[in-house]
């Protein structure tokens, strides 16, 4: 995955902190919409700058699309597979439309809280790993 992000400082002769606008899948015609409040929100994290990119300066920078791919999925797909099973075992249980929706809401609480989890696990395992490509 390649990004557009600015160089905020430089933390050591091979790593510089960047600044990545986040993303999102509205396309930010902010005109249209009445606001999301995510317009100018960035992300800051650690790069490998082996391309002597200054502060201030604009650099294209990469991520590891698969490791991104898998986050993810797993943050977002997760807690639907499990409001599904926890419905659809219930239902295949002939429980009442009570105990099935609560099964659904109880599988999606618990994807929610799995996701939280892997935010944290990958957080703390450094996260994604971004490399300077080119000064932009």
């Amino acid at each position: 995955m390649t990004q557009i992000a600015t160089v905020e400082r430089i933390l050591d002769d091979t790593h510089a902190e960047i600044s990545v606008p986040r993303k999102s899948a509205c396309g930010h015609d902010c005109e249209e919409c009445a606001g999301c409040g995510v317009s100018g929100v960035s992300v800051y994290v650690k790069a490998l700058n082996t391309v002597g990119a200054r502060p201030g300066q604009k650099v294209v920078v990469e991520s590891d699309t698969k490791k991104m791919l898998k986050i993810v999925s797993f943050v977002y797909l997760i807690p639907v597979i499990l409001f599904l099973a926890g419905y659809l075992i219930m239902l295949a249980c002939n429980t009442s439309v009570a105990v099935q929706y609560t099964a659904a809401v109880a599988g999606a609480v618990l994807g929610i809280l799995l996701a939280i989890w892997y935010d944290r696990r990958v957080k703390a395992r450094g996260g994604l790993s971004f490399t300077i490509v080119r000064v932009f």
